[in-house]
């Protein structure tokens, strides 16, 4: 869904191929890149120690529209970002003889970290204020510095940043939360709280430890992924486009995937499309939502290994203070 702005924006289409890629200077092979799937897989590309990749870029806009609207100074931005560095690129594209917009941005392998957005933005003088955004792409192509296959991911992105002093002020108000799931985006993100609980961090990153490190980390780390599949499921099923009937449509990317995998254990016993005409109906009519919730913890605890965890750790606590005795 497009935001809506209090001035006039593009209606047109805007579309951002990548034309090619180079590492270090060498082509990357064709089939690290896949339009389809609009992702750039740079691991075992060629080179073990590369330092940057430079992105060939070419844009579609809408020029009939963008020639008769209100709009000055139209400027077409490819951005380069990932939250989990915090890197943020951007280059101008410039206008082709065919009418497109060609440009290149440049990765750094020493700003980023796993998985970079590439997004396209338009920006003009409107009714006489420069720098608004009057367009974008409506899907991100994705570098990808640990995928060896140009696939769109469906796991979740793990940033660990400081709620309370770290760069993102909107994590401010959750200072006290050990994690949040954030599920508006193209790929869901659990933010942990590096500042919330002290030593929370070393044990869930590190590897062995002591008995009670284990079960600790363990533990945790369901409670995380519980707390993901929650919410994860909760933005699918609030996410459902309706066909001209009224039909609920499965929503594509990591929102179908989510639904396929916890709706059995939600609603067990009903086929996949009846099940998703149920949550919608009961989503947007109110009644019996509530109920649904048992149905939703369940499912979410069982992608969770919520109980298996629990049954390790009791018998890893029972198993130690046997031996101590």
């Amino acid at each position: 869904m497009r935001p809506v702005f209090p001035y006039p924006t593009l209606l047109g289409d805007v579309a951002c191929e990548v034309i090619s890629v180079a590492v270090d200077g060498r082509p990357l092979p064709y089939a690290k890149v896949s339009s389809a799937e609009r992702v750039v897989a740079l691991h075992e590309s060629g080179r073990a120690n590369w330092e940057e990749a430079v992105v060939n870029l070419r844009a579609t806009l809408p020029r009939d529209e963008l020639r008769d609207g209100p709009w000055q100074d139209v400027t077409c931005l490819a951005v380069l970002t990932e939250k989990a560095t915090n890197a943020r690129t951007s280059v101008r594209l410039h206008g082709a003889a065919d009418g497109s917009m060609t440009g290149s941005i440049v990765l750094s392998r020493a700003a980023h970290l796993r998985r970079a957005a590439l997004s396209l933005l338009v920006v003009a003088t409107v009714e006489g204020v420069p720098g608004r955004l009057v367009g974008s792409t409506e899907d991100d192509w994705f570098v990808d510095l640990q995928e060896t296959t140009p696939v769109r991911q469906r796991e979740i992105e793990i940033v660990e940043v400081d709620f309370r002093d770290g760069p993102h002020a909107w994590l401010r108000p959750f200072k006290d939360a050990p994690w949040i799931v954030e599920t508006s985006g193209d790929m869901p993100t659990v933010y942990l709280n590096t500042g919330s609980v002290e030593g929370l961090m070393e044990v869930l990153t590190s590897r062995g430890g002591s008995v009670a490190e284990r079960i600790v980390r363990d533990m945790t780390a369901s409670q995380v992924a519980q707390d993901a599949w929650t919410a994860m499921f909760h933005t699918a099923a609030g996410d459902l486009d309706t066909d001209e009937d009224g039909t609920p449509m499965m929503p594509t990317g990591w929102r179908e995937a989510v639904l396929r995998t916890m709706l059995p254990d939600v609603l067990p016993g009903r086929q996949l499309t009846d099940a998703l005409y149920e949550i919608n109906e009961r989503r947007a009519k109110g009644f019996g939502w509530s109920e649904l919730q048992t149905g939703i913890h369940y499912a979410a605890g069982r992608r969770a290994h919520i109980a298996k965890k629990l049954t390790n750790a009791v018998r890893t606590i029972d198993r130690v203070e046997r031996s101590a005795d």
